[in-house]
């Protein structure tokens, strides 16, 4: 594999990465803390939305990601050739 599509292969993960990480962010820090009190005037099952968020709803959004994370990385490993199969 050559320099130049190595350096996009990372390019593309990082980028995955980053858009994942600041969505796991938002969920858990911004939603979870920042904005709990504002959150909080809505409810959810009987919970209220800040509480929510803060105990159940970033650990779901965690585990959402790892598979869209799994997901997104086996389409790119496919693009680039990396196919655990072919070995």
């Amino acid at each position: 594999m050559d320099s130049q599509k190595r350096k996009k292969y990372w390019s593309k993960n990082l980028k995955y990465l980053t858009i994942l990480l600041s969505i796991w962010f938002l969920v858990s820090f911004v939603f979870g803390i920042l904005l709990v009190d504002e959150l909080n005037t809505i409810r959810m099952g009987g919970f209220k939305l800040g509480f929510w968020f803060a105990q159940q709803g970033s650990i779901y959004v965690f585990v959402i990601l790892i598979f869209v994370y799994i997901k997104l990385m086996n389409n790119l490993d496919n693009e680039f050739g990396f196919n655990e199969e072919e070995k």
